[in-house]
């Protein structure tokens, strides 16, 4: 009998529910030798490459949603600044 629990995920395979002690340190290169043990293996690498790039991807889009916000304030303005103008029957200037 196995020391993890699995569940069923959309690809057919299984996760982990509960890692067995050997497994706990096996990202780590050489996890027996102690000058191996800073060394990362490469997809341990690339998913904190690929995260960090994520975390950039978001705040460029949380900069562009905060932008996009303030454009929309403004237009509401000069719709507003418009129709007052309309009433008055003003001639619009550019």
């Amino acid at each position: 009998m196995p020391m993890w629990d699995s569940q069923d995920v959309p690809c057919g395979s299984i996760t982990k529910e509960v890692a067995d002690e050997e497994d706990t340190y096996d990202y780590l290169l050489g996890k027996d030798t102690s000058y191996a043990k800073t060394m990362r293996q490469p997809w341990v690498m690339g998913m904190q490459q690929e995260v960090e790039r994520l975390k950039e991807r978001f705040h460029e889009q949380e900069k562009l949603l905060r932008e996009c916000e303030a454009l929309k304030g403004q237009v509401r303005m000069l719709l507003m600044r418009v129709a007052e103008l309309e009433k008055r029957n003003l001639p619009v200037s550019n």
